[in-house]
């Protein structure tokens, strides 16, 4: 192949996208990239197969979904490796990723059935005479744009739950990422070859724009919060709904009575795993001031014996070249502020890799605590009490996650975290849990994924009534008579009319 841009960068050649290793630049795989005409023909065909996929009902899905996770699993050491080969993660982190996307399929299909099936719904006093049914029916097709962090997990996230509960999906996977999202496809067509239920369509982001103005009913993005907002506007022209999971700039809070040791590795996994590059990554932490300069200790320690390398290293290359730069020019406008690298600094960005680094006395208004950096960087922040480090935490417009570590006040604090999620005593966790929504709030974005509110949102509420009794307190309907009305007054005022 001739010569790329950058290694890992996507490039065009002959119609197709050529998707390259971040830490080598080899050849790792070629797809189509999608025209908008392919893309509107790609829903047009999605559309009759949901109709198909709907038709079979849950416990069709169910078996359907559950031998692709089967399919998935088995093969999970060549998924790991196609990530590692594409994305720069370590492999073993890639593991970690299937085994949780793994879970949410595994639960979505076990419990789609509970969650949106049919149900009586009990009617109250006034509407007596009258059953309430409630059910979720799906939107038909389901537009689903991924990130190339996670590129398994996070549009899993999505789709698994979208395809739970009935609808056909046509997935957009990152440019960076093309060859992992088609192997997800392609394992689905094995289990699933009637319909292209689960369809790809590639390229760069004008496909992803061609797919929220294709006529999909919903969207479910995952990205930049920057791109979150063009996604929205362009789903906003025909009011296609949209879930939107954005950027982040996680923080955590180290309380007084916090147990050090378990505080600094958590900090140190959220901090830096997948080289940093998480939505959900701890960019952020605020210690009170008894702690602060034992925790900052253990975290260098800790962090300071990770490695960094192509293959068995600890930490991988940065997936997207361009962010090199802003992981630079975030240490930089940190130290030129006063602040200090404890570990790592300037020196630290060897592209393709950037070393762990941790910074202290990093003042509010430094790009390194307002923006996300989306690197293997800290900034750790000396604050008087857990209300100091509230009040800073919840002082951004970002809002997803957060973690609290401390004994006595650590629940209670962690509910005071402007965020869409919290973990207590650890990091990270609330992503792996599929029993739990996920989202964020703010400019991190609205919509939940996972659990049963992530079902739901891939679901039309659809409530019915029937009559089943003549109607003793006649109301709505010209039939009724001034009697009926003194009578509705009567019950009125017995009902809602005591108290001040």
């Amino acid at each position: 192949m001739t010569a790329v841009h950058a290694p890992g960068a996507p490039l065009i050649v002959d119609g197709r996208l050529v998707s390259t290793s971040p830490a080598r630049g080899e050849e790792v795989g070629r797809v189509p990239v999608a025209t908008g005409a392919d893309v509107r023909a790609a829903v047009e065909r999605a559309r009759v197969a949901g109709d198909w996929w709907a038709g079979i009902g849950f416990t069709g899905r169910r078996e359907r979904l559950l031998r692709w996770r089967s399919r998935i699993a088995r093969r999970m050491e060549e998924l790991a490796g196609l990530a590692h080969a594409e994305g720069g993660k370590p492999v073993g982190d890639a593991v970690v990723e299937i085994l949780t996307a793994l879970e949410h399929i595994d639960w979505a299909a076990r419990n789609a059935r509970r969650v949106l099936g049919p149900r009586r719904v009990r009617s109250r006093l006034i509407l007596a005479e009258f059953t309430g049914q409630l059910e979720y029916q799906p939107y038909g097709v389901i537009g689903v744009i991924g990130p190339w962090n996670y590129p398994v997990f996070t549009p899993i996230g999505s789709a698994a739950y979208a395809l739970a509960a009935g609808n056909a999906v046509v997935f957009k996977p990152s440019e960076y990422t093309p060859v992992v999202g088609q192997w997800l496809v392609d394992r689905f067509a094995e289990v699933v070859p009637e319909q292209p239920v689960l369809t790809a369509v590639h390229g760069l982001g004008e496909v992803g724009a061609a797919l929220c103005r294709s006529g999909v009913a919903k969207v479910a993005f995952t990205g930049s919060t920057a791109t979150a907002k063009e996604v929205m506007a362009a789903c906003a022209e025909s009011l296609t709904p949209v879930l939107l999971e954005a950027g982040g700039k996680d923080a955590m809070i180290v309380d007084a009575d916090a147990d050090l040791d378990a505080a600094a590795e958590a900090c140190v996994w959220g901090a830096l795993t997948n080289a940093g590059q998480t939505c959900i990554g701890i960019e952020r932490v605020y210690a009170v001031d008894q702690v602060f300069d034992a925790f900052v200790d253990k975290v260098v320690t800790k962090a300071g014996r990770l490695t960094v390398g192509p293959d068995d290293a600890d930490l991988g290359p940065i997936t997207m070249p361009s962010q090199l730069d802003i992981i630079r020019r975030h240490i930089e406008d940190a130290i030129a502020r006063g602040g200090r690298a404890v570990l790592g600094g300037p020196d630290a960005v060897q592209p393709p890799y950037v070393h762990p680094t941790v910074l202290v006395d990093v003042p509010e208004d430094a790009d390194a605590v307002r923006e996300e950096t989306f690197g293997p960087t800290l900034t750790v922040t000396r604050v008087r009490d857990v209300d100091e480090a509230v009040e800073r935490t919840n002082a951004l417009p970002y809002g997803l996650g957060g973690a609290v570590f401390g004994r006595k006040r650590a629940v209670a604090v962690a509910r005071r975290l402007r965020s869409g999620m919290a973990s207590v005593n650890s990091t990270l966790t609330f992503a792996g849990m599929s029993t739990l929504p996920f989202g964020g709030v703010g400019d991190s974005g609205f919509g939940r994924i996972h659990g049963a509110d992530g079902l739901r949102e891939f679901g039309r509420a659809k409530a019915i009534t029937r009559r089943r009794a003549r109607s003793l307190l006649p109301s709505m309907t010209f039939e009724r008579t001034p009697a009926d009305v003194a009578r509705l007054v009567k019950v009125a005022k017995l009902l809602y009319g005591r108290g001040r």
